[in-house]
């Protein structure tokens, strides 16, 4: 019986989807080391301290394959922040984030449930936004434009929020939905998780617990 039709160089159809899902798979596999080696000296070393071939001989791979996937450090800093705000989960945070919404009829169980998530991205996330900031506090105009895309974007998801609880009935009355979202924008910023789990020494847990608190008193 035949296993499939076969191209002029012999090979089968099936074995061509096979080469080619192996190929997808060793190429996922060597991003996600290259993101985690670039993770690891950035965090350790700084931005401007760390440099391409650094992160390629930790990573096993040659820097012009680094300058060809990801456009150089910036680049690299870019996915290394997208890929924080996805969280721990399989499913990407955001979309857990916005199911909650959807789901929630009590509205302090839902602000519990926004300080569980930020207690699960923070620790990721925000170390991440710190060195763009600080980055881009050396003039250096990628990581500045970068920080103007992470905020506007963070906050763009923060009004996304407020509009489904404004939809859902679950703000104090009276409050718009501007207003709620820069409460959250304020909650979310990484200088506070800097004040309080970097300096202070908080647990992750703990700082999501006030986080909730914090939501509750101001939104509810």
């Amino acid at each position: 019986m035949a296993t499939g039709i076969k191209s002029p160089d012999g090979t089968s159809r099936s074995q061509r989807t096979y080469d080619a899902s192996r190929r997808r798979q060793a190429a996922e596999a060597s991003r996600r080391t290259i993101l985690a080696r670039a993770r690891e000296l950035f965090l350790l070393q700084g931005f401007g301290a760390t440099t391409i071939s650094e992160i390629a001989a930790a990573s096993g791979v040659s820097a012009e394959s680094i300058y060809k996937n990801f456009g150089g450090k910036a680049g690299l800093v870019r996915a290394l922040h997208e890929q924080s705000l996805l969280g721990k989960g399989g499913t990407p945070a955001e979309q857990r984030s916005d199911l909650a919404q959807v789901r929630a009829d009590d509205p302090r169980e839902l602000m519990e449930q926004f300080g569980l998530f930020t207690a699960e991205i923070s620790p990721l996330a925000a170390p991440i936004s710190l060195l763009i900031r600080d980055a881009a506090a050396t003039g250096d105009a990628d990581m500045a434009s970068l920080l103007k895309d992470v905020d506007v974007a963070r906050h763009r998801r923060m009004l996304h929020n407020a509009r489904q609880l404004t939809a859902r009935g679950l703000l104090r009355p009276g409050m718009s939905p501007d207003e709620a979202a820069d409460i959250m924008f304020a909650c979310t910023t990484p200088e506070l998780f800097e004040s309080l789990v970097v300096k202070r020494g908080w647990k992750a847990e703990q700082y999501g617990r006030f986080i909730a608190a914090t939501l509750t008193a101001n939104l509810l």
